[in-house]
């Protein structure tokens, strides 16, 4: 005969469901985009928000401060002005989770956004923590102004091109880097801006 504590702590087992390695207990659909003309049309955008249950005009807002750029919500979809790789936009979508979304202390996506006496705050459903919404600091300086011919800034190399030069991203632009490698922080001077691909030389 089965111990009847020892078959209620089966049952309750049964029930339980692990997160994953991440704390997530589901996954961030993968961003769908195509760049159409001079704008990026970023197409599964509304089942993104519905997944992360918020608001399609603030993640809308999140998502063209993080680029750098102006948009628009167009039925499902979000249309950037720029050219974005998709994997810009899956970073973005990214940054997104974690500052409005994600837990902080049990690493759930279980949460809400209240307003406390004006303060926007991130309430958790599973652990019952809250914390103030961290808010991005806003660009120095727009992107378009960051790069003109032959001013000089400092970069970020985050991958390199079938040639060998150093690619970095802000924005909108791709900046390419002659002899930069991934983890480099290098000077640059800028010598010629084709649309949103940005040709540098390294600075002394």
């Amino acid at each position: 005969m089965v111990d009847p504590y020892e078959a209620l702590l089966k049952k309750a087992y049964e029930h339980i469901t692990e997160p994953s390695g991440t704390g997530e207990r589901f996954v961030i659909p993968e961003v769908r985009s195509y760049i159409e003309g001079k704008t990026t049309v970023f197409e599964n955008f509304a089942e993104i928000a519905d997944t992360f249950r918020r608001e399609k005009e603030h993640l809308m807002k999140s998502l063209v401060g993080e680029l750098g750029t102006a948009g628009k919500i167009d039925g499902n979809r979000a249309i950037f002005n720029g050219k974005f790789e998709t994997s810009q936009i899956t970073n973005a979508v990214r940054s997104y989770f974690n500052d409005y979304i994600l837990c902080s202390e049990c690493g759930r996506p279980d949460t809400r956004l209240v307003k406390d006496d004006r303060i926007l705050v991130l309430r958790c459903d599973a652990c019952g923590s809250h914390r103030p919404v961290r808010k991005r600091k806003a660009r120095a300086e727009e992107p378009a102004k960051l790069f003109e011919e032959g001013k000089i800034v400092d970069v970020h190399i985050q991958s390199v091109s079938k040639r060998g030069d150093g690619v970095a991203r802000e924005g909108k632009y791709i900046i390419y880097v002659p002899g930069g490698k991934p983890g480099q922080t290098v000077k640059i001077k800028v010598t010629r801006i084709s649309g949103s691909i940005v040709f540098t030389e390294r600075a002394l």
